[in-house]
């Protein structure tokens, strides 16, 4: 029988090598179609196409670190600027610069810590005295002053011969498309306080424990009525150049022990997303997600189609890991997204009840199918750690997951939570948003706007797009693909010139009505190979959880992206020509009521009740 761990290895090996090899055949035909543009002449099949290199992160190994040339004693300025630079380029305005010797979080944070081992934490980095340290932070002063970046420290602790700290070097981005993102979905049981804890977040003030903070998230009369979520909401919280929250009051929670009356009393009103987008260089989208069962489909359908980096389980102190909370936890492991939790409620929970909370909490966590280490965050240190680690492997395989034990009522622990946040880096810096391709967007909603027409909104999964740029929308119900242009573009609510792979965005198209677009369709830009739209697929899948046997002409909802249609089973290869829980097999699939638009690679997760199927699409067919 398979392990799921093995499983997610192997699909993801499968999607990087489908995707790098995605990327190599854009790269060469946006290289040759910009230089047709050049030349103003069109490439044949005959022409040699140009071979795009892609730089090999290993030469980078073998020069001087960074952090080396911040604490040397030559005066390397121009070299330690222009490196700083790219560093900069590379994490989109952003950076974590760690001097001194500090410890190893492979060894700090480990998984089976055994009692047996006595020896001192092992360091990494250089040891440096008081004296050398302060040189070493002026040193790098200067450099972000001649870059006009602002230097941020996040924490220091000043020991004899081994001072160490963290800083934060961040450009102010010249508009709003140069805004650094980060999405992070909130997930939970119903009654786990996601919503309450998003508005205490991303308005400053605090909860006055009747639900008076998640009153502003609610979209629908109904959830204001129930307080219970039931769409899939937004928030943003942003972050100004110097790293502090861009809130609508002067209220913060740094204080918030022994002062809970005169914050609980803070103004409640709203900033724009526009002008938060003026003030901040970093903005953190939240998309608040359903808890109640009844609408487990839409939650699943925010997990899949919103493209979220990160994923936040919110956890009632008072009840525990229960209900709905294990399956978005399940779901998130299988999406293989990072995860933090936070456990709400603590004012309010008796220590007893609290500690069988926190227990259940770290054996889930542990256990083999999860293999995540539990670090309750509480000083600065722990959250810088957990923000730069999170959802890489450490020590004996696991990854880290920050637990925060914060109250929405007394403010506890939710300054290391904004810390954390503001340090968490954005998934544009990797690999599978690629600047340097032809254009394709995602839709994961769509809108009406009176007086502006059809609006799309969704993540650009690569290339970059203009205003007024000619694009397809498709597929439609017969399969085809509509030409169509990109009117204006918006993101986080003001207006934009353009947008690139990674950013989420909204698309106001030109003559098209809303009965034209669905959910799931896509804008691709014209290229000289039309796209294909696709009926049947193979794919490699393994079954989480079923109750009994699963053979040809099965039926379940698949999710694969923005994506959400119902499939069937057309064939299997397994041995006995059947599949149940823990078996993996290959199988072609073929789409109930219409084609979508897929690529090799894609991750798929199929539905039906408490089936769960994880898989990897593998081939596209005719």
């Amino acid at each position: 029988m398979t392990t799921l761990k093995s499983f997610q290895a192997e699909i993801e090996a499968i999607s990087h090598e489908k995707h790098i090899q995605s990327i190599k055949e854009a790269r060469e035909a946006h290289a040759a179609a910009e230089l047709a543009r050049h030349h103003g002449k069109i490439p044949t099949k005959n022409q040699p196409v140009i071979e795009v290199k892609v730089e090999d992160e290993k030469d980078d190994e073998k020069e001087v670190s960074l952090e080396d040339l911040i604490i040397s004693d030559d005066n390397n300025i121009e070299d330690l600027q222009s490196r700083l630079a790219s560093k900069l380029l590379k994490g989109h305005g952003e950076h974590l610069i760690s001097l001194g010797a500090h410890p190893s979080p492979q060894h700090t944070y480990s998984l089976n810590p055994t009692t047996e081992d006595t020896k001192p934490i092992p360091t990494i980095g250089t040891s440096l005295t008081s004296d050398k340290f302060d040189k070493s932070i002026e040193k790098l002063r200067t450099v972000c002053q001649a870059l006009k970046a602002e230097l941020n420290e996040l924490y220091r602790i000043d020991q004899d011969e081994a001072s160490h700290g963290c800083w934060l070097v961040r450009l102010t981005p010249r508009g709003v498309e140069e805004i650094m993102e980060v999405r992070v979905a909130v997930v939970g049981n119903v009654d786990a306080g996601k919503s309450t804890t998003l508005g205490v977040l991303t308005r400053g003030g605090l909860d006055d424990g009747r639900g008076k903070a998640r009153v502003a998230l609610f979209r629908h009369p109904h959830e204001i009525e129930t307080g219970r979520t039931s769409s899939v909401g937004g928030e943003i919280l942003g972050f100004s150049p110097t790293g502090q929250p861009v809130i609508p009051t002067s209220h913060t929670t740094d204080n918030a022990e022994g002062h809970s009356h005169a914050l609980a009393a803070a103004k409640r009103e709203k900033l724009g997303w526009e002008e938060i987008c003026k003030r901040a260089s970093k903005v953190v989208s939240f998309i608040d997600l359903a808890g109640h069962e009844r609408y487990f489909k839409t939650t699943l359908y925010g997990l899949s189609g919103c493209a979220p980096d990160y994923v936040m389980l919110m956890v009632g102190g008072n009840a525990g890991l229960i209900g709905m909370s294990k399956e978005h936890l399940g779901v998130a492991l299988a999406l293989n997204v990072p995860i933090a939790v936070c456990v709400t409620k603590i004012d309010m929970t008796p220590p007893k009840i609290l500690e069988q909370t926190v227990n259940m909490l770290i054996k889930v966590l542990k256990s083999p199918g999860c293999r995540r280490i539990p670090v309750f965050v509480n000083t600065a240190q722990e959250a810088v750690d957990c923000a730069r680690y999170l959802g890489q492997p450490l020590g004996s395989g696991g990854r880290l997951c920050p637990i925060f034990m914060v109250s929405n009522v007394t403010g506890h622990n939710l300054p290391m939570l904004r810390t954390f946040l503001n340090c968490l880096p954005s998934s544009q810096s990797d690999d599978k948003y690629v600047v340097d391709a032809p254009f394709e967007f995602q839709i994961s909603d769509v809108f009406s706007v009176p007086f502006v027409g059809t609006v799309v909104s969704g993540v650009i999964t690569s290339g970059t797009v203009h205003a007024n740029d000619a694009v397809l929308l498709g597929p439609d119900s017969v399969g085809q693909f509509m030409p169509t242009a990109v009117k204006t573009i918006q993101r986080k609510r003001a207006s934009v010139n353009s947008g690139e792979a990674g950013q989420s965005v909204s698309f106001a198209l030109k003559r098209i009505r809303r009965t034209q677009v669905r959910k799931g369709m896509v804008l691709i830009g014209k290229t000289d190979n039309p796209p294909k739209a696709v009926k049947r697929f193979e794919g490699m899948v393994m079954v989480l959880h079923h109750a009994s046997t699963i053979q040809p002409k099965y039926q379940a909802m698949m999710h694969c992206g923005a994506i959400r249609q119902t499939v069937r089973i057309v064939s299997l290869d397994h041995p006995s020509g059947l599949i149940r829980t823990g078996d993996r097999a290959k199988c072609v699939f073929e789409f109930i009521s219409h084609t979508e638009f897929l690529k090799e690679g894609q991750l798929i997760l199929l539905r039906e009740a408490k089936t769960k199927v994880l898989g990897v699409v593998t081939k596209v067919l005719p």
